[in-house]
């Protein structure tokens, strides 16, 4: 004859509910998407020295002439744009595709490059694409005219140098 437990009281119980939970809190905190962005802001880091301040913006990938740092009205503006692989494979395709099918005749066939079919498709992305801008008020203690930007390793650095002309603070006797 078969015995049959009975628990009354199911919080006793094991739960498959438990090992769900335990699996959704060790799962990554942020999911990923499938789709980039279309604009990002850039991690910055300002560091303050004794010639002046640096501005070090993390910038991987993106090349010298896709960034613009412009002063405008007491703000340090930097824009740029980085693109993501995966459209700059596809656009490379989609022209390569284009300028065989103006070669072609038009009666044939429009023939698919292999380019286009072998273009990357993200499966997650973690990393930001697209446009970016930063603005940065800046002190009156910086001069503006001698501001210097260098971008290596992916990551641009911009100097900040102190107006060593300007009078920020200045103790006067009486007489």
């Amino acid at each position: 004859m078969a015995t049959l437990l009975y628990n009354p009281r199911p919080s006793l119980r094991p739960s498959r509910a438990l090992s769900v939970m335990l699996a959704d809190m060790l799962r990554d905190s942020q999911p990923a998407t499938a789709q980039p962005t279309p604009a990002f802001t850039p991690a910055a880091d300002i560091l303050e020295t004794a010639q002046g301040f640096e501005l070090q913006l993390a910038l991987p990938g993106v090349k010298k002439d896709a960034v613009n740092i412009e002063f405008l009205d007491g703000q340090l503006v930097i824009s740029g744009d980085r693109p993501n692989p995966a459209a700059v494979a596809k656009e490379a395709a989609t022209a390569a595709t284009e300028s065989n099918n103006a070669e072609t005749e038009e009666n044939k066939p429009a023939v698919v490059n292999a380019e286009a079919q072998n273009a990357p498709k993200f499966r997650r992305i973690e990393t930001n694409y697209g446009a970016f801008t930063r603005s940065f008020r800046l002190p009156d203690t910086v001069n503006v005219k001698a501001i210097a930007a260098e971008l290596t390793d992916g990551v641009l650095r911009v100097t900040l140098p102190f107006d060593t002309e300007k009078v920020t603070k200045q103790h006067i006797e009486i007489r």
